[in-house]
């Protein structure tokens, strides 16, 4: 698995597939504690080890374990990794249409849903899900493999997580009911108009909430306020901006919604631990260029 990783992700930073929504990470150095946002996807680790820090919680993703993301949470982390072994995993960006045909066969099935939906977790990988994604690189491997084989190997992969250990945790979310339901679609419309001039009470209401429960769920789901999640959505996209578009700070903070650089400065500061230039610097000679095609339905960054 390491050695077919190290072939599908030469660069550091974020590799491409041949496929849509497959990706590789590799990363030769440790990285401090720094803020993320992950949209819903499943990640896979080779080689090396990441810890997540959400809402007092940690999440370990290793060799030995997988990472299930089912509604775009800001959150903090930290790689271990090094230039003899770096750090290799696997990125899949939720396909929602695999997502829900697999969901509805397993209702056909009687696959009950007895859980409290989760919006990430991370539990550790069994025979099965090890077998299924050494397969899946396998093909990723050989052009007419990948072509005729891969769309089903990658659906296997999202059948064992959705079955595995805490499968019914993220198929609880993944179905859309209740109050998760109506974050889930609150955060959806927030990532979607993230420039635009919100108002909780507003949201709140279209999520058939008082402002007060609304708070509350969204923090039980999100583990962080409203306004500090659109803050997080503006700053990791401004970041993007910059980055991919060699844009200046004033007119990032303006495209993300921002009305004073100043104030878009110091927050972009409290968040990421540098100034805009440096940070951008920063990612600019460490990584590769992230992705030039990003989600059409969230704003991502890790």
């Amino acid at each position: 698995m390491v050695t077919l990783m190290e072939r599908l992700a030469p660069l550091e930073g974020y590799n491409l597939s041949a496929l849509p929504d497959v990706r590789f990470l590799r990363s030769n150095r440790p990285l401090r504690r720094t803020p993320v946002l992950y949209e819903p996807g499943i990640v896979i680790v080779g080689q090396g080890r990441k810890r997540g820090f959400l809402g007092g919680q940690e999440y370990v993703y290793d060799a030995q374990h997988c990472l299930a993301v089912s509604v775009p949470v800001p959150f903090s982390m930290e790689t271990e990794a090094s230039a003899e072994a770096p750090l290799l995993a696997m990125y899949l960006r939720l396909d929602f249409q695999m997502t829900a045909d697999l969901l509805l066969e397993l209702a056909a099935h009687g696959q009950p849903v007895q859980a409290q939906p989760r919006g990430m977790l991370s539990t550790p990988m069994d025979a099965r899900l090890s077998a299924s994604v050494l397969r899946f690189l396998e093909v990723l491997a050989e052009p007419l493999d990948r072509a005729l084989l891969g769309p089903a190997l990658l659906r296997e992969i999202y059948y064992r997580v959705l079955t595995g250990e805490q499968g019914a945790a993220m198929r609880a979310a993944l179905m859309q009911q209740g109050r998760f339901a109506a974050i889930s679609r609150t955060l959806r419309k927030m990532h979607a108009s993230f420039s635009a001039d919100l108002d909780i009470g507003r949201l709140a209401s279209e999520a058939n909430m008082s402002v007060a429960t609304f708070h509350h769920h969204f923090k039980a789901v999100t583990s962080t306020s409203p306004i500090q999640y659109l803050k997080s959505i503006r700053l990791h996209q401004a970041r993007l901006l910059m980055l991919r578009n060699e844009i200046s700070v004033a007119v990032a903070s303006a495209q993300v919604g921002y009305e004073s650089a100043s104030q878009f400065s110091r927050e972009f500061k409290r968040l990421f631990g540098l100034s805009p230039a440096r940070e951008v610097e920063r990612m600019r000679q460490t990584f590769a260029m992230p992705d030039p095609q990003p989600s059409q339905s969230y704003v991502s960054a890790h």
